[in-house]
């Protein structure tokens, strides 16, 4: 049947020069919630008396509330505006927030707050990012990629630094932390009111189910031209960009936590912290790598991936060893591959992508990147059968696969043309 011609959005307002900040900080909001709570694993285990897989099993609620967030987010700011849908995952991450705080001594409230935690970033990394980078009108690609990428791990770091020092210092570690987050997330809604709307809701949208999922299979679609890039190149990195935060900061603690005794807590959110800052610093590098010579690009995803396999290999030689030191150095590695794999990654996604599908293959992008979090969950359950030296090792293969594929990806295949 021939498709009914849509009618065209309402103009949208022209953005401030510095409209994008209050998005920013809606990221960087939603950030510290999902974060906050990864230093905290070794107090639910001691405090708590939740076992490593227990533990584990918290951050894998996480990432099942990640993808409907992810994948649902963008096809409705799409057609109904962002606003409304970073509102209401603002309003989610508070709620998260709230729930943990009282939730403490029992495993049911922890997951369920989790899964919040997470459909609330899975809503500020799709909507978020393609916020920002429509109302970062006049910079080039890289500029917009690299604001959102930067507040949303300045996010992570601060919610872990700052909930891991009250955990290890501050009256009652199993609710301070999240009081703080509740605090400054309850703001974020109404800073986000006077934020230009860049998406104005379509007239013709009825907002039926059918709809949706029509508007979801089509905005979730690779376009043509870039297929093969983004099977070669962005799909094997994808899973990276996280799964180095989890090896940093989920798998190190609990291995080498032993060795500082009390300091356990503190210690894990000094690799976080080191993780992030990291990825942070190197972020700049990653837009540098990424400017095109010659026909073809590709320097910054192998340099993301080469980083990594460095990082997987000390995390592999540390699960023998198990020094506090070496665990720092291979977090950095990490965090350093981390940083340069989040914002590559996005600057090949917004090539690829046009304006009416951005959001929604943004988060295809981040569901891709957020699988490689399950990693420490997968890890625990097979070290019934497997010793960490062993598991690490073959992660560590896998990086260098990974590698093989994206170096490969990058030399036959040409960038997208910057979407119109």
């Amino acid at each position: 049947m021939p498709e009914t011609p849509q009618a065209a959005p309402s103009p949208a307002a022209t953005p401030a020069p510095n409209s994008w900040r209050a998005v920013a900080a809606a990221m960087f909001a939603c950030g510290w919630g999902g974060n906050q709570f990864t230093p905290l694993l070794l107090m639910y285990r001691r405090l708590g008396g939740y076992s490593t897989l227990s533990v584990d099993a918290f951050l894998g609620a996480y990432v099942v509330g990640l993808v409907p967030g992810l994948l649902l987010a963008g096809p409705v700011s799409d057609r109904r505006g962002r606003r409304p849908v970073l509102v209401a995952g603002a309003v989610a991450s508070a709620v998260a927030s709230l729930v943990l705080c009282f939730g403490g001594q029992s495993a049911w409230p922890i997951y369920a707050g989790r899964l919040i935690t997470g459909f609330a970033v899975g809503i500020a990394m799709a909507v978020g990012s393609s916020w920002v980078k429509e109302l970062s009108a006049g910079a080039d690609g890289g500029l917009a990629a690299r604001r959102a990428a930067l507040c949303q791990t300045a996010g992570f770091g601060l919610g872990a630094g700052v909930a891991g020092v009250l955990a290890q210092w501050g009256p009652w570690p199993m609710v301070t932390p999240y009081v703080v987050h509740l605090l400054l997330a309850v703001v974020i809604p109404v800073l986000l009111l006077r934020v230009p709307e860049t998406r104005p809701p379509l007239p013709h949208v009825t907002g039926s189910v059918r709809e949706l999922l029509t508007a979801l299979v089509n905005d979730l679609r690779v376009p043509a031209p870039a297929r093969r890039r983004f099977r070669l190149v962005v799909l094997p990195m994808a899973p990276w960009v996280f799964g180095t935060a989890g090896l940093a900061y989920a798998v190190m603690p609990q291995l080498v936590g032993f060795r500082v005794g009390d300091w356990g807590l503190a210690y894990a959110t000094g690799l976080t912290v080191l993780t992030l800052g990291t990825g942070v610093a190197v972020q700049p590098v990653a837009r540098r790598l990424h400017r095109e010579r010659g026909t073809r690009t590709g320097r910054a995803p192998v340099a993301a991936m080469a980083v990594t396999l460095v990082g997987a290999a000390l995390c592999a030689v540390n699960a023998v060893l198990l020094s506090p030191w070496l665990a720092a150095v291979a977090s950095a590695a990490l965090g350093a591959g981390y940083g340069i794999a989040v914002v590559s990654g996005l600057l090949e996604i917004q090539r690829m992508a046009g304006a009416d599908d951005l959001a929604g293959l943004t988060g295809v992008y981040y569901t891709l990147a957020y699988a490689g979090f399950l990693l420490p969950t997968v890890l625990a359950t097979l070290s019934a059968w497997l010793s960490y030296p062993v598991m690490l090792a073959a992660v560590a293969a896998v990086a260098l696969v990974c590698l093989g594929l994206v170096m490969t990806g990058a030399r036959v295949t040409e960038p997208a043309a910057p979407a119109r």
